[in-house]
């Protein structure tokens, strides 16, 4: 079965306290563009992450508004900032790292910088359906100059949800991967 690829770059979501703090206790977000998960989008606003090895910039604010305040990083991005950071499912902030994030009017420190897990948005139905009930991981299989195999891809479920892998750029660009190229689901475990 073909899955469609979204490749996700490093990036930030905010709880409502913290995006306050960083833009100002009137601001709000603002939608560029949808994003195909559902209630989500890419806004115009960005920060900067720092440690005290280094720092990115333009890092992308995603809406909508998230009950926790999380940055999601590569691991190429990790060693620019010599963070060692879990892969974590998003959301799953229990063991992150400590990271600055500095706004046009404020700055945090939080605990909650991952690398999120390769995974699959799915719906419950589109997961019995497809034969996925009894597990949570499959692997897929890319075609092309670079192809190979891709284990250990979380299904994530949600309900709606969009049916698309989720990669970040470290993944992608091992195997020359690019938005809305098709990979096939091969087996699970």
């Amino acid at each position: 079965m073909k899955v469609q690829v979204g490749v996700s770059n490093r990036h930030i979501h905010l709880k409502k306290e913290d995006l306050k703090i960083l833009f100002g206790e009137d601001f709000e977000l603002v939608k560029v563009r949808d994003l195909n998960q559902p209630n989500q989008f890419v806004t115009g606003s960005k920060v900067t992450i720092e440690t005290e090895k280094g720092k990115i910039e333009n890092v992308r604010v995603i809406g909508d508004i998230r009950e926790y305040t999380q940055v999601e990083i590569s691991k190429t991005d990790a060693y620019t900032l010599g963070l060692n950071p879990p892969i974590s499912e998003s959301g799953d902030i229990e063991n992150s790292e400590e990271i600055k994030v500095i706004g046009l009017n404020g700055t945090i420190n939080i605990k909650g910088c991952i690398i999120a897990d390769r995974h699959i948005h799915i719906t419950s139905k589109q997961k019995e359906m497809f034969g996925y009930k009894n597990t949570d991981t499959v692997s897929v299989l890319i075609d092309g100059q670079k192809g190979g195999r891709i284990d250990n891809v979380h299904l994530k479920v949600s309900d709606p949800a969009y049916f698309e892998l989720h990669l970040d750029t470290d993944d992608a660009n091992a195997f020359l991967l690019k938005n809305n190229d098709l990979v096939e689901i091969i087996d699970y475990k």
